[in-house]
């Protein structure tokens, strides 16, 4: 992806910058912090994702001719401020959690390190990637767990913005799905691509029949057939008399799933069709494909339910200044002490802590670079710290970054799940399955 991403920001951050470098404070040293204060209603766990995506946007944060003259001619800030602006790139550090690891209440995910003008700019660009990237991968994790190793595609585009479909795609195949029906997410990510034909295209047809041997002539008999444009019973029975018993799968995208899968198993192995797979796509979510678990469905699509964060389109993190330099250049915690809205202040590392099983047991969060003296744990147990530099002096480990970063998030988050908790995975309203912990 090219081009400026320096208005991808709301007007209050650039004013800020605007006052703040008229009285000098533009130029203090800040820490500001992402993270949630609580998980979405109901879930257990959240899983990280949109790191390597904000790495790259952060590059591409540059006031270029364009976004200059719009700033000027609108004056959105003073004359000084735009020629500091023309200058602008990010120059700071920035620490966080991986793409694909489980977050908590208070996990401090990002942390960036810059002069209060730098980092406040970001303020948008961080929040706006990770509350959406981070929502769509904890509920593609949940979809993911109790489909119980069956193939799972995210084919949601349609259901929502052309750029978010690509951000959710990538999002969703760090959480564990297997392919995406985004092609410019497979071109960006490299991530596999899937998709064969709709009821469009049987539609187009004279007859259901027509429109069975014309993809079969085109694909082979591997294909996936979609069978129930009109009846399925019959459809089934079109499908395999078109590709023979050596069909690859049949597509299921209405009806009562668990009886119409029952039925249709039957009477493909009834035809000889023993090996033919069995695709559902009508509307899933982690409710419906759990209930799916004892039906014999080969592999699961979901649309909606994924893209929007299976009701929770946003992940809920805030972007706070946590420190800042004084006039004697010492570094002071800050907070806002609101209890509505209550944060912690100061540089903060954390590590999680597993029991001699490594299993997660608890968050523990330290205020300061890390533990300070000798922590109490149960014989056995042990840290895993949490945080990593994703970005030194404005310039973004490359590990983290396109198909391989993508990839190494994807891996990092299956080793993730292997520490839960079981209790984790219970699709039932519940608390954080480990607490969080200040030291």
């Amino acid at each position: 992806m090219t081009g400026s991403a320096a208005l991808f920001t709301d007007r209050y951050e650039l004013t800020m910058v605007d006052a703040a470098l008229r009285d000098g404070a533009g130029h203090r040293e800040s820490l500001f912090e992402a993270f949630a204060r609580r998980l979405p209603d109901g879930r257990r766990y959240g899983i990280v994702a949109g790191a390597g995506r904000l790495l790259e946007l952060i590059d591409r944060f540059r006031f270029e001719d364009a976004e200059l003259e719009w700033l000027r001619e609108h004056e959105v800030v003073r004359p000084e401020t735009l020629d500091w602006l023309a200058d602008y790139r990010f120059r700071g550090d920035i620490w966080g959690y991986r793409e694909g690891e489980a977050y908590f209440p208070g996990s401090p995910l990002i942390t960036i390190e810059a002069t209060f003008a730098e980092a406040v700019m970001l303020e948008t660009l961080v929040l706006s990637t990770l509350n959406y990237d981070s929502s769509v991968a904890s509920a593609a994790a949940r979809m993911v767990s109790v489909a119980l190793g069956r193939p799972i595609a995210e084919m949601g585009s349609r259901r929502t913005s052309e750029h978010a479909a690509i951000a959710a795609a990538r999002a969703a195949y760090i959480a564990g799905f297997d392919a995406t029906s985004n092609l410019e997410a497979g071109r960006t990510w490299g991530i596999p691509t899937m998709g064969t034909a709709a009821h469009a295209f049987t539609l187009l047809h004279d007859t259901e029949e027509d429109a069975f041997r014309a993809q079969v002539a085109a694909f082979g008999p591997k294909t996936t057939l979609l069978v129930d444009t009109y009846d399925i019973a019959q459809g089934v029975e079109r499908a395999v008399q078109a590709a023979g018993t050596g069909l690859g799968a049949v597509r299921i995208d209405s009806g009562d799933l668990p009886t119409v899968v029952a039925a249709v198993r039957e009477q493909l192995d009834g035809l000889g069709a023993v090996d033919t797979r069995i695709t559902v796509t009508s509307d899933l979510d982690e409710f419906t494909i759990a209930g799916l678990s004892g039906a014999p469905v080969d592999a699961y699509g979901v649309g909606t339910a994924v893209v929007t964060g299976s009701g929770f389109p946003a992940a809920g993190m805030v972007y706070k200044l946590v420190a800042r330099r004084n006039d004697a250049g010492e570094w002071v915690a800050v907070a806002k002490s609101s209890t509505q809205k209550l944060s912690v202040g100061g540089r903060k590392n954390a590590a999680r802590r597993l029991d001699s099983t490594r299993t997660a047991r608890e968050e523990l969060i330290f205020i300061g670079d890390g533990p300070e003296g000798e922590a109490e744990f149960e014989p056995g147990d042990r840290l895993r710290p949490l945080m990593v530099q994703l970005m030194e002096g404005g310039v973004a480990d490359p590990a983290f970054l396109g198909p391989a970063g993508t990839s190494a998030a994807r891996a990092h988050r299956a080793e993730v799940m292997q520490e839960l908790p079981i209790e984790a995975f219970r699709l039932g309203r519940g608390e954080p399955v480990i607490p969080t912990s200040y030291r």
